[in-house]
């Protein structure tokens, strides 16, 4: 059975980013993969929920793609988040409804690797900036597996750009063919030896 991703992606402008639109050129061409633009579909911010969990529910790989916006997400998927994982549907006491789906997040950024390191110009680094996301995939049963980034993207050139939109979907096309049984994301103290 081929598994399906849900990308939920989220830009304001997206007009502005060549590499979201690269990024977005790249998955489209992909069978198994459905693109859902948050900004497209809801400019006003009135998130259809109910819409949303099929949407959920018919897919088995959930992918947040956006920018980072001042160390988090764009305002509309906080949004989306916020309306769409419900108590009792999504986790608690009978929200079982994730359970067992993959979850990774597809982010770009302006900065360089090294800048988004401890001792980097944000003193922080980005699998760190993205731990919200990882524990929201965590309370809703989801399989978390490491982000996907796509560092310095203003400052690369078309080509280089491409190469390395094509390699992020490389990352993300393994984990949406991975069989279901295979590790994903250790948790913190598995990751650091602690």
């Amino acid at each position: 059975m081929n598994r399906r991703a849900l990308v939920l992606f989220a830009h304001p402008n997206l007009s502005k980013s060549r590499a979201n639109r690269t990024l977005l050129d790249v998955m489209r061409t992909l069978e198994h993969v459905t693109v859902h633009d948050l900004y497209d579909c809801y400019p006003h911010f009135v998130i259809d929920t109910e819409r949303e969990k099929r949407l959920l529910v018919e897919h088995d790989v959930i992918v947040f793609q956006h920018p980072i916006y001042w160390y988090s997400t764009p305002a509309i998927l906080k949004e989306w988040q916020d309306q769409v994982l419900q108590h009792g549907w999504a986790y608690g006491e009978g929200g079982t409804a994730l359970r067992g789906k993959d979850f990774v997040s597809l982010v770009t950024c302006g900065g360089s690797p090294e800048a988004y390191s401890e001792t980097g110009l944000h003193g922080i680094t980005l699998p760190e900036l993205l731990r919200p996301l990882d524990a929201t995939a965590k309370l809703c049963g989801l399989r978390r597996h490491s982000p996907i980034i796509l560092y310095s993207a203003p400052s690369l050139a078309d080509a280089q750009l491409r190469a390395a939109a094509h390699a992020c979907v490389r990352q993300l096309e393994t984990i949406i063919h991975a069989n279901s049984d295979a590790p994903a994301l250790k948790e913190q103290g598995e990751r650091d030896g602690t």
